[in-house]
């Protein structure tokens, strides 16, 4: 029996150009031109953004906010190099180091904001669960 797989899931936003610019610069976010707007394409996974200009059809029966979005990412290497990649970028961290559980298993994650408010994860596998255990919360 054939299963589905992933293809994509639609986040909002209420500034274009502050967002495309996060979601390049931040995540490493391909923009891809769609209709009167964008996406946000990762690889072979992809963010449709309903946004400023669009009448997006159809529609969840209650449509994502602007800000209404939890979306993780995962970091390819230690969770210290996600942490200066977001200072880089003058980026708050909203919540420190800590064991949280992913697709891969336990990870350590930060989070932090996009410009309208939706909460983004960073989360890594990269063999440092060890040193943040004291931290460990379930998600």
């Amino acid at each position: 029996m054939k299963l589905p797989k992933f293809d994509h899931c639609v986040i909002s936003v209420s500034d274009w150009k502050r967002s495309n610019q996060f979601y390049c610069e931040i995540l490493g976010a391909e923009l891809v031109p769609v209709n009167h707007g964008w996406a946000y394409r990762f690889g072979h996974e992809q963010l449709n953004v309903h946004g400023p200009g669009q009448n997006a059809a159809p529609n969840a029966q209650i449509p994502v906010p602007a800000g209404g979005s939890d979306l993780c990412f995962e970091w390819p290497g230690p969770i210290e190099e996600a942490i200066a990649h977001l200072g880089r970028h003058n980026i708050p961290i909203e919540v420190e180091p800590s064991v949280r559980t992913g697709v891969k298993g336990k990870g350590v994650s930060v989070y932090f904001r996009d410009p309208d408010g939706s909460l983004m994860e960073f989360i890594s596998y990269v063999n440092e669960v060890e040193k943040f255990v004291g931290g460990e919360t379930a998600k």
